[in-house]
């Protein structure tokens, strides 16, 4: 017997091979549908993926093989590496000085005599190992079965690159979960301890502006009065990030059954609306199964936009819900100020605003509508915006059945 040298990049191929960390994994259909395959198409009882480490053949995939892995020393895929580009085929090793006295061609239950092996590379050109094809008596591959394994082959390298794409993705999902994590520890720690201290700044304002107001000259109250507003500004902007942040807590899969119209009345009767405003609900009452918490999120924000945002001495808002294709697909249509078409393509965009100020003045601080596109993601759907200027805005969502 003659054990296979080391390639001379030995070190730097073995770096690669455990880079990919895929040995000692559980089996996978993917890659046992192609040793299957490479069993049929050259007619041999066993078919094996094989990944050559320091001292060991692993077997990733085992098609007639009594073992997972076997040492590197009496390995025929060892010998296979050394060259890259092309197929090893050993008709017969009783006849080959490299294994005519290797255990593995002696072995009393199922000897291998016929080997062809095709090395598969990384990305980088690195081979970490071969598909190969066993069996035990002599054989030869015909032209078709050789041009086949070569491809099976390759498509194992390719299912190599995927698995190295999803480890990736794993990992750049796993960092970004601990970077937002960390942002909304961060906000919400800022957030709640800011909240008291503006809550002060608020309540003192009041009072100055009470017990002094008698002495204090005209831009002396204004000053007061811009301290208030400011803060009043500034607190709702904290809430409102809160609110952004929270909202990726939200499970689709914690439903409920409602009706829509009944949510709708309940929204209506949260927001202060303080001039004529017609809401128009659908005019079918349906009867929905979804998270009621998140939804009644989405219907206050925009609602709420239609009604703060509006022009108009009479606002009106339609809304409206329908049932399409497994999903929940909602209307709200207002007869407000209208977007800018330039604003349409980033008005979902966290801090993103239009510039207009509302009907008390307050300018917005461009997270509600940023949310709401969270919240509607969150829920396995899409929302769209349309718009005319000075005349109507229609928003449309979806949400999974």
């Amino acid at each position: 017997m003659i054990a296979a040298p080391l390639p001379v990049n030995e070190k730097a191929r073995i770096k690669a091979l455990q880079s990919l960390n895929i040995l000692d994994s559980l089996p996978e259909q993917q890659y046992d549908n192609i040793t299957e395959l490479a069993s049929y198409v050259c007619g041999t009882p066993n078919a094996v993926i094989s990944l050559v480490d320091e001292n060991r053949q692993w077997f990733k995939s085992n098609l007639g093989m009594a073992v997972c892995e076997t040492p590197r020393e009496v390995s025929f895929c060892a010998h296979a590496i050394h060259n890259p580009d092309k197929l090893m085929e050993i008709p017969n090793a009783l006849e080959d000085p490299r294994f005519m006295n290797n255990p593995l061609a002696h072995d009393k239950d199922n000897p291998v005599i016929f080997y062809a092996g095709v090395p598969i590379l990384d990305q980088t050109g690195f081979v970490l190992g071969t598909l190969c094809v066993i069996d035990n008596k002599p054989k030869k591959l015909s032209n078709k079965q050789r041009k086949g394994l070569l491809n099976l082959a390759q498509q194992v390298q390719e299912l190599l690159k995927l698995h190295v794409l999803n480890t990736e993705l794993k990992a750049s999902k796993s960092h970004l979960k601990k970077h937002n994590d960390l942002l909304k520890d961060f906000a919400g720690t800022v957030s709640h301890d800011m909240k008291m201290p503006l809550a002060n700044l608020i309540v003192t304002s009041d009072i100055l502006n009470k017990k002094y107001s008698s002495i204090l000259d005209t831009p002396g109250r204004e000053y007061l009065s811009y301290l208030k507003k400011s803060s009043l500004s500034l607190s709702d902007y904290i809430t409102n990030i809160l609110a952004h942040y929270e909202s990726s807590s939200y499970n689709i899969d914690d439903r409920k059954r409602f009706d829509v119209n009944d949510l709708l009345e309940n929204i209506i009767e949260l927001i202060n609306i303080k001039h004529h405003c017609d809401i128009h609900l659908p005019e079918v009452n349906h009867t929905i199964h979804c998270n009621r918490v998140a939804l009644e999120q989405i219907f206050l924000n925009l609602i709420g936009n239609s009604i703060k945002y509006n022009d108009k001495e009479e606002t009106v808002i339609d809304l409206n819900i329908d049932i399409v294709d497994h999903h929940y697909i909602f209307k709200i249509k207002d007869n407000g100020r209208g977007i800018p078409e330039d604003k349409l393509e980033t008005i979902f965009d966290l801090f993103s605003t239009v510039g207009e100020y509302d009907r008390e003045g307050k300018k917005g601080h461009g997270i509600g509508l940023s949310t709401v596109k969270q919240l509607v993601e969150k829920l396995g759907g899409e929302i769209s915006v349309d718009s005319v200027l000075g005349k109507n805005t229609t928003f449309t969502f979806s949400i999974a059945q």
